[in-house]
């Protein structure tokens, strides 16, 4: 199972200098794990940028995934992620969606460098 966190679908939707390393992730739609969070903030961003045809489009792709809502227990396993290893609040749900659900999570963020579960690509500026 693949998470593939925020950074990672921008990245590949923006077919940026990292986009290769999470194709694979982001094709096997079969062990995809899709958080409502990445939604949101791949949606937000595309739209912000690309406006809404392209975010609808970039949320069609996403949704071939398993998408996991943000539940009680959930939220709750985030919390403890987070003041563990200091991490936001999206992130916290990122790694927390991963672990509840046996995934690796492919990420860009430096905030999950060494993190076990974890497959970290360093970003590339353009």
């Amino acid at each position: 199972m693949n998470v593939v966190d925020s950074s990672g679908w921008l990245e590949f939707f923006a077919d940026g200098p990292n986009a290769a390393f999470f194709s694979a992730a982001v094709s096997d739609v079969d062990r995809l794990v899709v958080p409502t969070i990445s939604l949101l903030e791949v949606f937000k961003r595309v739209l912000q940028q690309r406006g809404e045809n392209a975010a609808l489009q970039v949320i069609a792709q996403m949704r071939q995934g398993r998408v996991v809502d943000l539940d009680a227990d959930l939220a709750l396993q985030a919390a403890n992620l987070g003041l563990l290893h200091k991490l936001p609040l999206a992130d916290s749900v990122m790694l927390a969606t991963a672990r509840a659900h046996g995934a690796t999570l492919w990420t860009q963020d430096a905030d999950f460098e060494g993190l076990d579960g974890v497959r970290y690509v360093r970003r590339v500026s353009r």
